[in-house]
């Protein structure tokens, strides 16, 4: 006979979520270090979002993996005006539009965008870690990254503009995600095949939750090259393509025997 299975606590619960569960009471509010936790945490989402973009840092670092950066701004020119405004942040200003423009030659296999967006910590944390497990994963499927472009003040469909300038096939966007009380320095990266302006988030692949609790740089960067690679190949993103690269970090299991 099996033995009786052992009945799961909320301590188990909250081995396996950094979510807040079973936080207690007292009174009628939460336990001091529980909202002392919570306030915290608050704290580091809102530093997040009002965090300074460290574009030299991250220009040397692209360089230091091969990479040629190019530095844009979107026509959101205050962090005020990008919070305030998010279709100033899905345009480039007038001097960035000139800038890329000048320096296209020809078609771009693939163009790639690193943005600051709702979270500059996630960027300057994780972009470039996350770079140093994909160039050369994508290199070693014969796919280089051509235009790299270090955008601040951007949101997601900024990228859309910057391929359609470039003429590009596949536009990679590396940009900081909305902070969470669990996560403020978490990066996504958005999949476009064919940018242009007015692309709908439904024609985007996304790989998310990259940080140090969450997706590792080289997790990530296996997911990233497997939907580039069969993007290219099929000549789709979004939801017509699944991600069917699986975890290379899962443990095999065995049948019992």
């Amino acid at each position: 006979m099996r033995p009786p299975a052992r009945r799961r606590s909320i301590g188990d619960l909250r081995e396996l979520t950094p979510a807040r569960v079973g936080l207690g009471r007292a009174g009628a509010g939460l336990p001091t270090e529980a909202l002392l936790a919570f306030t915290l945490d608050h704290a580091r989402a809102r530093d997040a979002v009002h965090a300074a973009f460290d574009t030299a840092e991250l220009i040397s670092g692209l360089r230091e993996l091969g990479l040629s950066p190019m530095q844009l701004s979107s026509r959101a020119q205050t962090r005020r005006d990008y919070l305030r405004r998010p279709d100033l942040g899905r345009m480039l200003d007038p001097e960035s539009q000139r800038l890329l423009k000048d320096s296209r030659r020809g078609a771009a296999e693939i163009a790639m965008v690193i943005g600051d967006g709702l979270s500059p910590t996630a960027v300057n944390n994780n972009a470039v870690n996350l770079l140093r497990y994909l160039v050369p994963r994508l290199a070693g499927d014969g796919i280089a990254i051509g235009h790299t472009v270090v955008a601040s003040g951007a949101r997601v469909a900024l990228g859309d503009e910057i391929g359609e300038i470039l003429a590009a096939r596949m536009m990679i966007m590396l940009i900081g995600e909305r902070p969470g009380l669990s996560a403020p320095d978490s990066l996504g990266v958005y999949l476009t095949f064919a940018p242009r302006i007015g692309c709908t988030d439904a024609e985007r692949n996304c790989v998310s939750n990259i940080h140090g609790a969450g997706l590792t740089g080289d997790q990530a960067a296996f997911k990233v090259a497997w939907l580039i690679r069969e993007g290219l190949k099929r000549q789709i993103t979004g939801v017509a393509l699944k991600d069917e690269s699986g975890d290379a970090t899962l443990q095999r299991i065995e049948k019992p025997v």
